[in-house]
């Protein structure tokens, strides 16, 4: 059978350079399909979407909430035309009620183990029109390796540079982090997948520029140990979420090839500061996660946050308006307080005001939003500071080729 995966448009942060990066959802759902599916794959953030060739079945991955109301647009116009579609991705399970209004089924939950059931389903006609596996987790050991020969690979690139592919070595998180969907998407667990596995399918990816998309590195210091250990041989450099503030664990973190980190900041402390400082120290950079918004800042207190991430020598920062998702305890607590506006969901690009700040009007949010943008780059443009991270990058990875290559010639004599 043969069958069509899109990954719908989603609208882009204007103060961001315009750059796609290969989608993780839809290569982790065909590598669990069975193998008599043939699959073709459209991102229509890369590519115009072609709706004229026929197919048995269509799937729509859907990762985020912004990307929903694209999804079901699409949904609905393959539908009209008497074809059947099925639906997942995190912003479906966000968002599963009204999806389903748009769907002949939806999948939620992880696609290990599973497919073989939908998809035979789909075969007799008889599929069901939900496929619910919220909370019921597949054995991470069925993870294989992402289809990532589905991709258009020289379509991800920025000004000719390849970007990162994207790669997770475990699910699931056991911390509970106020604005994060994590717990009620993937649980409060920790679920690392077997470290040999981990290798060989890192060792097979050609791109030698890693984002590994786990929600924290941080969880389990043994396990992060093994990990940095069993894939420093493969030469990679990687970008993840934190790393542990821990000698030994940054030491076999920069070893292992980690090129920098998302690091939430949250406060002004000299926790922060010094968290940064011994990334810096062992030559891994740091791109700052702000959060803007929260109940506790005023106007002033994000200027003065500005200010201290001015004085800490990120590389990079992002800053984003704090966005109650559906199901996180941030969404929850303000629909309890009437505080939110709307539910446009184009809208929940984490680059807008979608909720009454306490400390502040809408409008007062909104432009501390833009003055973070305008004055933590005043000096040195966001394009240029990527650049000088990827020009780091590439050094290192010169200086570690030449050392190899002298390796080599003293052990044959040359």
């Amino acid at each position: 059978m043969k069958l069509k995966i899109i990954y719908p448009k989603w609208p882009k942060l204007p103060n961001q350079p315009v750059f796609n990066l290969p989608p993780m959802g839809p290569v982790t759902f065909a590598a669990a399909l069975p193998k008599r599916v043939e699959i073709d794959f459209c991102d229509e953030n890369v590519e115009a979407l072609d709706l004229g060739e026929d197919y048995d079945l269509y799937a729509i991955s859907c990762m985020l909430t912004c990307q929903a109301p694209r999804a079901f647009a699409i949904a609905d116009e393959i539908r009209a035309s008497g074809k059947t579609v099925i639906m997942g991705g995190i912003a479906i399970m966000l968002h599963a009620e009204e999806a389903a209004t748009h769907a002949d089924s939806i999948f939620l939950g992880e696609a290990e183990g599973r497919m073989e059931e939908l998809i035979g389903d789909f075969e007799a006609g008889k599929l069901k029109k939900i496929y619910n596996y919220l909370g019921d987790f597949p054995d991470t050991a069925l993870i294989g390796p992402a289809r990532r020969d589905i991709l258009k690979s020289e379509l991800y690139n920025y000004r000719g540079v390849q970007m990162v592919d994207l790669f997770h070595a475990s699910r699931g998180c056991r911390f509970n982090c106020f604005p994060c969907c994590t717990p009620y998407l993937g649980g409060r667990k920790f679920r690392p997948r077997p470290i040999d596995k981990v290798v060989e399918e890192m060792s097979g990816i050609a791109n030698k520029r890693l984002f590994i998309v786990d929600n924290s590195l941080a969880q389990d210091d043994q396990w992060e140990k093994d990990l940095f250990r069993a894939i420093a041989p493969l030469g990679k450099k990687w970008v993840s979420h934190p790393i542990k503030d821990n000698e030994e664990i940054l030491t076999l973190a920069a070893k292992a090839g980690a090129w920098y980190v998302y690091q939430a900041i949250f406060d002004t402390s000299d926790y922060i500061r010094e968290r940064v400082k011994r990334y810096k120290d062992h030559g891994i950079g740091v791109e700052g996660t702000i959060i803007l918004g929260t109940d506790e800042q005023s106007l002033d207190d994000i200027k003065r946050l500005v200010d201290f991430l001015l004085e800490i020598d990120l590389d990079l920062a992002e800053f984003t308006v704090l966005t109650p998702f559906p199901h996180s305890n941030i969404c929850a607590d303000l629909e309890e307080q009437g505080r939110i506006l709307h539910h446009d969901w184009s809208k929940y690009t984490a680059g807008e005001a979608v909720f009454k700040p306490a400390k502040m009007s809408i409008d007062e949010l909104q432009t501390a939003y833009q003055y973070a943008w305008d004055t933590f780059y005043q000096d040195c443009s966001l394009e240029f500071r990527m650049a000088r991270l990827y020009l780091d990058v590439m050094k290192k990875e010169r200086g570690e080729n030449i050392e190899r290559l002298e390796i080599n010639n003293t052990r044959w004599g040359k």
